[in-house]
Order: C-alpha cells, then structure tokens, then sequence
C-alpha cells in the first residue's frame, strides 16, 4: 500500500483553458509579420528559439511571450515592422491577459472529491500577478491548503516544497497535463505522478525523459473524472 500525504496540481491546461490562447496567438503573430517575409520565413521555429532564450530573463507567461514576439518580429522583419502592427501584439498580449478561466470538463468535482480525501496544493509557474489572478477567478483557491505560484518546476524546486510541506517524496502524487514539468520532477525524486494530457502542449513542454524503474509511479488518464479512482489504485498499491 501507498500512503498518500499530499496531492498537488498544476494549473494551466490541468485545471482550466491556456494554451488555446497561446497557440492563437502565435497564429496572429505569423500572420503579421508573414506580410513582411512571406511563409518561408521560419517564423515559427524563430520565434520559439527567441522565447526559449528569453525564458531565463522573463519567464513563462503572457508578458514574456509578448516581449518575445516583439524581439522576433523585429528580428525576423529586420526592423521593417510598423510600430501599428507591434502595438497589435502588445494589445493581443493584453487581451489574453484579460480572458476569462474556463475550467476543463469534470475539474471542480474531481478537484473536490480528490480535496475531500487528501490535502491539495496548487503548484503553477508563469507572471506571479496572471496566475494569481486566475486562480482567484477559477472558484477553485478554496480547495488548496496553499498555492505556489514558482518561477521553474524542477527537481530543486519540487525538493524544497516537499520540505517545507515535510512530506516524504513517496507520499506526494502530482497531477499535470505537462510531462516535463508536472511528473518528470516528481518522479525523479521518488513521488508519483498522473498524467492528464491536454490537446495542445507548447513545444518546450513537450520532451520528458522518464527513466524506466520510474515509470511504474506514473498513471495516465483521458479525463479529469478518472483521477479519484487513480489515486485510490495508488493507495491501494
């Protein structure tokens, strides 16, 4: 048997809508600066490299991915951009900023039932203001014991909150839709992780390597619904 001490999860794309958004607007993002350099631009591939050199400088979220698109468009159209078509990528950023949460299928009952039997924490990264906001506006916050809005998800990270949490590794279950952030960690310190795919995944969230000995601590689910049967098979062992 399984002792589970604690269940965390991740927010965007696990608990409600993101990506959507973001892959939208890179789609208005191609689209304007494609009427300076036309389709064979590699605008898409250039833009990313851009977000991922950026990273460690802004972050993840919406003001970083505009700030990036900003830099790419310019680069990308060599200064030929219009200051018209660059305040367009500002003012999608802020409308992005602005979109309501729309909560995934079956997310709050699952959430409450899971919440019923176990302590839940909310651990999500991204612009500490956005997701503060979202959070709030889900109608979830109630349910976490505490919410860590961080700036990476990685083993040093997920380390220190299960000190601070003093939950051993082995009782600790995340639940993300993201491999490489949300379970890859986890898994690697010892915990468990449940994999709840979303139909879109940014490219940098995409490669994981999930070593073999722990793959036998990751479930994967379709739906949000399955994950109370989930961690009961856990504790079940």
């Amino acid at each position: 048997m399984t002792t589970i001490r604690m269940v965390g999860f991740d927010a965007d794309d696990t608990l409600w809508r993101s990506e959507d958004y973001f892959a939208a607007a890179q789609s208005t993002f191609e689209s304007i600066v494609g009427a300076y350099v036309g389709d064979d631009a590699r605008t898409t591939e250039r833009l990313y490299a851009i977000e991922k050199a950026n990273l460690a400088v802004f972050g993840y979220g919406v003001k970083g991915m505009a700030l990036s698109m900003v830099e790419a468009a310019i680069e990308i159209t060599e200064s030929r951009i219009s200051s018209s078509d660059l305040q367009r990528i500002v003012q999608m950023a802020k409308e992005m900023l602005r979109h309501p949460v729309d909560l995934l299928p079956g997310v709050r009952e699952a959430v409450e039932q899971v919440a019923a039997d176990y302590p839940v924490v909310l651990v999500t990264k991204g612009d500490l203001f956005h997701q503060e906001a979202k959070v709030r506006d889900s109608g979830l916050s109630h349910l976490f014991r505490r919410i860590e809005i961080v700036s990476e998800k990685d083993v040093p990270t997920y380390r220190r909150l299960l000190e601070e949490f003093a939950i051993p590794p082995e009782g600790f279950v995340m639940v993300g839709n993201s491999l490489r952030s949300d379970i890859a960690p986890v898994l690697e310190l010892g915990g468990w992780g449940v994999h709840v795919p979303y139909h879109l995944t940014w490219e940098h969230e995409r490669q994981a390597d999930i070593p073999a000995d722990a793959a036998r601590r990751l479930r994967s689910l379709t739906h949000a619904d399955e994950l109370p049967g989930a961690l009961r098979a856990i504790a079940a062992g």
